[in-house]
């Protein structure tokens, strides 16, 4: 191992409990020990995941959250002991890894609750919400510490909790907590006071109008965790762990209306000095440690950082909590483990908080150790499945019900949280395979199907394997991108899989082969309009096609809003033309992603033109038509077009043909790699 990581591999303690080394899986939504939206229960498929990671040298696990009560029914965590038993029998497996759990207990979301069209349809039918009460509890679900209207949809506002409520909570915390005890868990954390969640809620003004017990002053704002641990400590003693997730800024404008890193701004939420006090406040209430990071869902990129986030953007924030606390404290947000190793060595964290890497690559930290560092498949935070709840104009929480009950999955691994589904068996008929494409969709079809002991040989018409995910990749920003192009290039030569390169098929008699995967993409598509010819594509944008100042990009979507943001990071004009009612209004995209992009193009003033049609492209612009039918001309050195692609599958007559990729179905790389593995298993 490299020494500039070996901060991260020595022990520390949270209160008696000791950690082997300083590398914290934190809670995903999804892998939760007790389910997610089904009845809680001991979930086989989050503890099969949850132990192969221990098995690779992970020193704290924090599975998903645990909801004190069911989202579906109702039901209390703590009624019903089969399942902790079950979960005694886990732990004892588990603590031969030598890794310790700490199980996360939530009080639920309030208006941070992800209303989708279902939830609306309820909740606003009063014969509907009266009949599906016992089944979906909307308002108790959504309700807040004061109303306030939901972060998601303003069909569905959140109520007030009443002191009774609260103080239900409070009783379900401690014994949920105890019954973790006596399983043998580790310690527990309380879910939260972090990401704008409800407790959060409780804590900050904007969202905290009330006038009793827990609400107006600072204590009386921050009564609702302090009580938490308190009944937590009195069920299980006071040398029973216990760790707060906690956000330190904000970093919050007003409802629906996140600061962007750098910005100047007013914060509505809790500020830094606010936080100091605050951090203090738990130390002293009783809590063992902050396991800390920044954000709202207002401000969700904070707390999710998409590829748009400065790599360790909480450092700094967490590091000044280290300085006010004796208690240990945990950063997370994008942590690169050779920066959070200097942070550690110089004092100003405890440790490092990673989460969606591990389920991109489960044996991370074990590659770290063997300095295996380009053995590692990197996360390249798309949200694409772990947490693709997706947002724009007059639409909620756009998350298919499927997504919604798996969420924690990966896009780039498959095998991630579906590991019954998705898992390589060794073919019993060997054959020669012929994989035309040499995109991720092509490289990904190559790797499963040479795992599964098939001979394949992969052709890519251009110099280098990587397809139109090099144009992707582009941007500055997606380093992360870049690493993943690299991994696939490395692991292909690894497995010994024969790649032709420069040689283009367009017949049958081109290739040697049993049966041929089509992984050859998409083209893009062109507007019918008069002056396309005086555009230019996403793509050769992507490609380095020079371009002037001023910009109009043609097509909101996330490709069109990626280039607008990337010219902004170049110091030229972009604006953006878009027929829809919002921009990158599509299913599957995290409002993590979505919002830092729409506030980006606001905060450096990068025109939107939304239900807007393009009408022609001339020599100095081009002419659009607004809803209300009137004509408009905008300036622009430069024309970009990201209007869209078609599929481009080539035909074998002769040859037994699987498509996979954008050449089946144009989508994300969830798709692509996903149906990789759908077609490669069968074959």
């Amino acid at each position: 191992m490299d020494q500039k990581y070996s901060a991260l591999f020595t022990p520390w303690k949270i209160g008696n409990v000791e950690i082997k080394n300083r590398i914290v899986q934190c809670s995903m939504g999804g892998t939760s020990l007790f389910g997610w939206m089904e009845a809680n229960h001991f979930d086989k498929e989050a503890a099969k995941f949850i132990l192969e990671r221990a098995k690779n040298n992970v020193g704290l696990i924090l599975p998903g959250i645990a909801p004190l009560r069911d989202t579906l029914g109702g039901k209390w965590l703590y009624s019903g002991k089969g399942k902790f038993d079950k979960l005694k029998a886990f732990m004892t497996e588990f603590h031969k890894t030598g890794a310790k759990l700490f199980v996360q207990i939530t009080a639920g979301f309030g208006r941070s609750m992800a209303v989708n069209k279902l939830m609306e349809t309820v909740y606003t039918n009063p014969l509907l919400r009266v009949l599906l009460k016992p089944v979906v509890n909307v308002d108790y679900l959504c309700a807040s510490a004061s109303e306030s209207p939901n972060r998601w949809s303003d069909k569905v506002p959140s109520r007030a909790l009443t002191v009774k409520e609260i103080h239900k909570m409070i009783d379900g915390f401690a014994k949920v907590a105890k019954l973790c005890k006596d399983a043998g868990v580790d310690g527990v954390e309380v879910h939260a006071v972090h990401e704008g969640y409800l407790l959060d809620q409780f804590t900050m003004k904007y969202t905290n109008r009330r006038t009793d017990e827990y609400g107006g002053s600072f204590e009386n704002r921050y009564r609702f965790p302090v009580e938490v641990v308190k009944a937590i400590k009195s069920a299980c003693g006071d040398d029973y762990p216990v760790s707060l997730r906690f956000s330190v800024i904000s970093k919050t404008k007003g409802y629906r209306s996140g600061a962007l890193p750098g910005e100047e701004y007013e914060e509505v939420g809790r500020d830094a000095e606010e936080a100091v006090r605050a951090a203090k406040l738990f130390q002293d209430a009783g809590y063992d440690m902050l396991n800390c990071d920044n954000g709202t869902y207002d401000a969700w990129y904070w707390a999710h950082p998409p590829a748009y986030m400065p790599r360790n953007c909480n450092l700094d924030d967490v590091a000044m909590i280290k300085k006010a606390v004796d208690i240990p404290v945990v950063c997370a947000g994008r942590m690169e483990a050779d920066v959070a190793a200097e942070a550690i060595a110089d004092g100003r964290i405890d440790a490092m908080g990673v989460a969606r890497q591990f389920l991109t690559d489960p044996e991370w930290v074990t590659k770290l150790i063997e300095d295996r560092i380009e053995d590692i498949k990197p996360c390249i935070c798309c949200h694409n499945a772990c947490f693709n709840m997706a947002h724009y104009n007059g639409v909620g929480n756009d998350q298919t019900m499927a997504d919604t009950k798996g969420m924690a999955r990966c896009a780039l691994n498959p095998s991630t949280m579906q590991s019954e589904k998705y898992k390589i068996v060794k073919t019993k008929k060997p054959k020669k395979v012929a994989v035309i494409g040499g995109g991720i969709g092509g490289m990904e079809s190559a790797l499963v199907l040479s795992a599964r002991g098939h001979d394949v040989t992969l052709y890519e018409k251009s110099d280098a394997l990587g397809g139109v995910f090099i144009q992707a990749a582009a941007p500055e920003y997606k380093e992360k991108d870049k690493q993943l192009i690299e991994w696939y290039r490395r692991e292909i030569a690894r497995k010994g899989i024969k790649v032709v390169l420069g040689k283009e098929i367009k017949t049958a008699a081109d290739i040697d082969a049993d049966e041929v995967v089509v992984a050859t993409g998409s083209r893009a598509k062109l507007p019918p309009v008069k002056g396309v010819e005086k555009a230019i594509t996403a793509v050769d944008y992507l490609s380095g096609a020079e371009v002037g100042d001023s910009v109009v990009i043609v097509g909101g979507g996330l490709t069109g809003c990626e280039i607008a943001y990337d010219l902004i990071l170049k110091g030229k004009h972009p604006s953006v033309v878009e027929m829809k009612n919002d921009l990158i209004a599509v299913t599957g995209v995290c409002l993590a992603n979505s919002s830092f992009l729409r506030e980006a193009l606001e905060y450096h003033n990068a025109p939107v033109y939304l239900e807007t049609k393009l009408k022609e492209i001339t020599d100095d612009g081009v002419v659009v038509t607004d809803k209300l039918g009137a004509d408009k001309t905008l300036k622009a050195d430069t024309v970009i077009l990201s209007t869209g692609y078609a599929p481009t599958p080539i035909e074998l007559p002769g040859k037994k043909c699987h498509i996979v990729g954008d050449a089946q179905k144009v989508g994300n790389l969830r798709t692509v790699i996903w149906r990789a593995w759908d077609v490669c298993m069968k074959i």
